[in-house]
This record gives C-alpha cells, sequence and structure tokens, in this order.
C-alpha cells in the first residue's frame, strides 16, 4: 500500500512541478490518509478531501473514498474536475463513459459540489459505458465529463482521489 501511495504522490509531485510559484511541497502522510479513512461511517460511501493546493493554474485536491456493497452506489459525471482514482484495498466494478441515466444536476449548494469536485450531473446508473475489474494497485484516470461508478462492490473498497481542478472550483483546504 505504501508503494501505492508513493506512486500516486509522485503524479501529484509531477503536476504540481509545472505551475508552482512558491517552491513549496505539500506533504499527505499516510497517517493523514489513515485518520480520514477511520472517520468514514462503516455501510456508506464517505468521499473526504485531505488537502487543496492551488499550484499556480489550477488547484490540485487530495482525498480519500471509502465505499461499502451495503450502501447506494450513483453515477456522477463532474462537468470540470479530472478525478485519478488509486485503488488501496478491496474491489469491485467501474463503469465508466456512456450515458448517465436519469441524469439530475446537483445542487450549487450540494457538499460535493461546494468541497470536493464541483459542477455535477448525479444519475441512477451509465448506459453503454465500459465495465472494469479493479483492485489494489489499479489507476484510473476519469477525464472532467466522463460518466462513472461501481455497479458492484466486493464488501467494501478504499482508494486515494486526486483531483486536478483547472477552473479553481473547489475551495482550498
Amino acid at each position: 500500500m505504501l508503494r501505492l501511495l508513493l506512486a500516486s504522490f509522485t503524479v501529484l509531485g509531477l503536476l504540481c512541478a509545472t505551475d508552482t510559484k512558491t517552491g513549496l511541497a505539500t506533504y499527505v502522510t499516510n497517517d493523514d490518509v489513515q485518520a480520514t479513512l477511520k472517520r468514514a461511517p462503516e455501510n456508506s460511501v464517505s468521499d473526504q478531501q485531505i488537502r487543496v493546493v492551488d499550484v499556480g493554474k489550477y488547484n490540485v485536491c487530495v482525498g480519500v473514498v471509502y465505499r461499502s456493497a451495503k450502501a447506494a452506489q450513483a453515477a456522477v459525471e463532474h462537468d470540470q474536475v479530472t478525478e485519478v482514482y488509486t485503488i488501496m484495498e478491496g474491489s469491485g466494478t467501474l463503469v465508466t463513459g456512456g450515458s448517465l441515466v436519469n441524469p439530475k444536476r446537483r445542487e450549487a449548494s450540494h457538499r460535493s459540489v461546494a468541497e470536493l469536485n464541483g459542477p455535477s450531473v448525479d444519475g441512477t446508473g451509465l448506459q453503454n459505458g465500459e465495465s472494469r475489474r479493479v483492485g489494489p494497485g489499479d489507476v484510473v484516470v476519469i477525464p472532467a465529463g466522463v460518466g462513472h461508478f461501481f455497479s458492484a462492490i466486493d464488501g467494501s473498497i478504499r482508494y486515494l482521489v486526486v483531483r486536478v481542478d483547472p477552473d479553481k472550483v473547489v475551495p482550498l483546504k
């Protein structure tokens, strides 16, 4: 797991290096990640932002997600934010692409819009998307505008999420 986190932070570092003006790095430790994951309620979906950093031309967000198979899973498509998932624990089937089923725009006051990934559209699923099994060590890049959701989860899944926010719609943290 440590290798997965290091790989994710290396990618994050490369992204930041291109635009940072301060010359300072932002560190998110494994202790930060684990402490955040411990706050996730059991049998839920919990998406928690750890840091949001202004690196010049865009913001980079680092968070963790815990998903239980017992919780309802919804499809989503983010207008402006690209997400990079690094699966830390667990496995499931991730569906990406296609068209949202029963799309409904999230309200601007919705916590996810205000704190996590900006303007987004929810759906009950995806039609004609690509289904892939994912597990520990897998990395998935989901560009802005691409729908995604877990159609199946084997017990629970935990993953690091790095969000690239070129329009700075997510507040700094």
